[in-house]
Order: C-alpha cells, then sequence, then structure tokens
C-alpha cells in the first residue's frame, strides 16, 4: 500500500513539475517572438497583438510534436510532424495569425491543418474554424488530437485546400500554411468582402513571399508582400 501511495505521489510530482517547464518554455517562446518581431517586422508595427500572444502561450505545442521532439517544442523553429511535413516555427503561426486581424465572431479557414497547432491558435481568438488537410494520416491525428484538447469549435476535413470549402463560404479570414504556386481563384471567392487572406506564394525552389490580401468592400484585391518565407508546398489531390 506504501509502495502505491508513494508512486502515486511520484507520479504526481513529476507531471507538475514537466508542466512547470512547459508553461515557462511557453513564456520564453513569447517572449522570443516578441523580440524577434520587433527585428526583422517590416511594416514598423513592432510587436505582436497581445491577444494572439496570450494564444500563444496558452496553447500547449507539444502536444502537437512527437515524442523525439518535445523537448525542441518550444523553439522558435519549424519542426517534422510526419509524412513530409513540418509544424511551422511560433513566430510565424503568430504574425499569420495576427495578420488576419482576428475578432471574436470571425468564421476562419484554414488550408493544411498539419498537426493542428494554427488551427488550436485560431480556435483561441475565433468563433469557429473549418481547416482542410490532403493528408490522410495528419487529419486523422489532428481530429483526435484537438478532440482530446477540448479545441470544440475547430472542424478538420481530409480534402484538396485549394479549392476551399464552400459549404461554410465566406469566410471572415483565410489563412493558407503551404506555399502556393499563385492564389487559388476559390479561395478568393471564398473571402468575404472585407476579409483578409495570409498566403505564402512561391515555387519549392523560389524565394517564396507571405502575402497579405485584403479583400474590398467593393470585391478588389489589394495584395501586400509581408516578407520572404519558406513552407512546404501545397499538396493537390490528383
Amino acid at each position: 500500500m506504501r509502495n502505491t501511495i508513494y508512486f502515486v505521489l511520484l507520479l504526481a510530482f513529476t507531471f507538475n513539475a514537466e508542466a512547470a517547464d512547459y508553461a515557462k518554455a511557453r513564456a520564453d517562446m513569447v517572449e522570443e517572438i516578441n523580440s524577434f518581431a520587433e527585428l526583422v517586422r517590416e511594416d514598423s508595427e513592432g510587436r505582436l497583438s497581445p491577444k494572439v500572444m496570450r494564444a500563444m502561450g496558452t496553447v500547449k505545442r507539444h502536444e502537437f510534436v512527437s515524442g523525439a521532439h518535445k523537448p525542441y517544442a518550444y523553439a522558435n523553429r519549424p519542426l517534422p510532424i510526419g509524412y513530409g511535413q513540418t509544424i511551422s516555427q511560433p513566430y510565424i503561426v503568430a504574425l499569420m495569425t495576427d495578420l488576419i486581424k482576428t475578432k471574436r465572431d470571425f468564421v476562419v479557414l484554414e488550408i493544411g491543418t498539419g498537426s493542428g497547432y494554427q488551427a488550436a491558435i485560431l480556435a483561441k481568438l475565433v468563433k469557429h474554424v473549418y481547416t482542410i488537410e490532403i493528408i490522410e494520416g495528419l487529419t486523422n491525428e489532428a481530429t483526435d488530437r484537438l478532440k482530446r484538447l477540448g479545441y470544440k469549435n475547430v472542424t478538420a476535413k481530409l480534402g484538396d485546400g485549394y479549392y476551399g470549402w464552400e459549404e461554410h463560404a465566406p469566410f471572415d479570414a483565410i489563412v493558407v500554411t503551404a506555399s502556393a504556386t499563385h492564389v487559388p481563384p476559390p479561395l478568393v471567392q471564398q473571402l468575404k468582402p472585407g476579409g483578409l487572406m495570409v498566403i505564402p506564394v512561391g515555387g519549392r525552389f523560389m524565394t517564396q513571399q507571405l502575402l497579405l490580401i485584403e479583400k474590398t468592400r467593393n470585391n478588389e484585391l489589394i495584395t501586400r508582400q509581408m516578407g520572404a518565407v519558406r513552407f512546404v508546398p501545397l499538396t493537390r489531390g490528383r
């Protein structure tokens, strides 16, 4: 009986110590992202939105990477998640989230669910996130993970993100987490007038630019280049 109690107490101590370590790592990551933003942002806006950074400091990134990579979960760099894909650098996740100027009543479309991390960040800030992933294994894993972690306002599906999700359009904002050779016309059509889309555009072996696209109330497009980035390519269905 004593051994059982000792084991339970040891487990609880280990769990609490690990949770404290991850909490500190998240806090350090947030500070690093803010410092990095001040150095590299070209729009002179400096630090990222406090509400975005609160979300970054709340979502447990270590839950979205495999065991071998957990020690590096809060490093400001991408990590492999299998199937030739990566979880994006935390700064890029924060930047893309910041650029679409989220509001609590937003309905957002994400193209490229991956591990589900970007969707989880968005879920902290908006009414609902619809996310599309073309790789079945990632879709299943992300769906299970988001459900286990309690993200009830995220709906994921397996499909070709190039065509968006017309059933739930128009969207207040669209986030594309893989590089396209051009801006997909279906996504433009599904973006609400007044909405914002952030998307990396460029080839695998070419310079990619992170574009911020605003659809005006008159359905005109205003495009801004937000800087050079490097993403895995947008996978298309056959």
